[in-house]
């Protein structure tokens, strides 16, 4: 990542979920985009700090929030000085399939005297020239972002997870980090398996062209199924398909795109619904479809996989 420093966890829903307490505490202000996942949710809840929830991917929103907070500032300035600010922010979006706005976010933060948190479980691996992420993406410099994490169990394929940055900021987890002071170590089988990811990922960065062109050509042959539309960017391994109109009824959206699940699954094609833990959410997705991309699948296999998708959607929502 060509950061200082880096921390490794044992558990990847624990990397970022004890970052943000690390950091932020009772008194300070984070600023979270709505469609943020779970793990950023719960370390927001574990921070105590007051929270602050913006539009997705809505820059014109996030702006008039930090405006607000300016003008709260003004009126007690000797509060505002001791007042730590944060905005927290996915590189890809598990539960959009979207890209965050980075190079207008940094220019936020400039502006507005703020870090910046970024979660990269799905862009890490994925996005960039050499698979670094969403700053590699934007061509953005990694000292513009104040804390990177990510889990080790997407492209890496092993569990566990990291957070880089500066020396300073990433010390500061050794003490503070619940999730790696009161925790075990990570296997030593799974930290070889990562290593070798990661030496995979170095000497063969062809595999990220690879990668983005099955994502695109998937999304393509997704497009204009009756009843169904696909939600997420196209370089987005990770991506959902929401029925364009709802019955009203989550629980019948549910049945419906279950229906579907189930005929792909019978045809050997394996997609899954999205699941949530529905009463805990603070923004409940729409039921959705999660597909996923990855390099190994070959372009008959991904047309074939379209292909069922496609019939089974006709025989479940026509």
């Amino acid at each position: 990542m060509r950061t200082e420093e880096a921390i490794i966890y044992s558990y990847g829903f624990a990397t970022v979920a004890s970052a943000i307490p690390a950091y932020s505490k009772r008194g300070d202000i984070v600023f979270v985009d709505e469609a943020a996942c779970f793990a950023i949710q719960k370390g927001l809840q574990a921070s105590r700090s007051s929270i602050k929830y913006f539009k997705h991917n809505d820059v014109k929103d996030l702006e008039r929030l930090l405006k607000e907070q300016e003008m709260e500032d003004q009126k007690n300035p000797r509060k505002a000085r001791v007042t730590r600010k944060f905005i927290v922010a996915e590189g890809l979006y598990m539960n959009t399939g979207d890209i965050c706005p980075l190079p207008e976010l940094v220019e936020l933060k400039y502006k507005y005297k703020i870090r910046i948190f970024l979660e990269e479980s799905l862009s890490f691996g994925v996005l960039g020239e050499h698979g670094r992420g969403v700053t590699e993406h934007f061509g953005i410099n990694i000292d513009d972002i104040d804390l990177i994490s990510a889990n080790m169990e997407n492209s890496l394929a092993s569990i566990g997870g990291f957070c880089c940055g500066r020396s300073f900021v990433i010390d500061h987890q050794r003490l503070s980090g619940q999730g790696y002071c009161f925790s075990a170590s990570l296997p030593p089988l799974l930290a070889s398996a990562a290593i070798e990811g990661l030496n995979i990922m170095e000497e063969n960065s062809e595999l990220f062209n690879i990668l983005r062109a099955k994502c695109k050509r998937i999304h393509k042959a997704l497009q204009g199924i009756s009843g169904l539309k696909v939600v997420g960017v196209s370089v987005s391994p990770a991506f959902h398909l929401q029925l364009e109109k709802s019955s009203g009824c989550r629980e019948k959206d549910m049945n419906l795109l279950q229906n579907i699940v189930v005929h792909c699954m019978t045809r050997k094609i394996a997609v899954t619904q999205a699941r949530y833990l529905e009463k805990e959410e603070k923004y409940l997705p729409p039921p959705s479809i999660r597909v996923i991309v990855t390099v190994e699948q070959t372009d008959e296999e991904l047309d074939t996989a379209a292909s069922v998708i496609k019939q089974a959607a006709s025989l479940t929502l026509n």
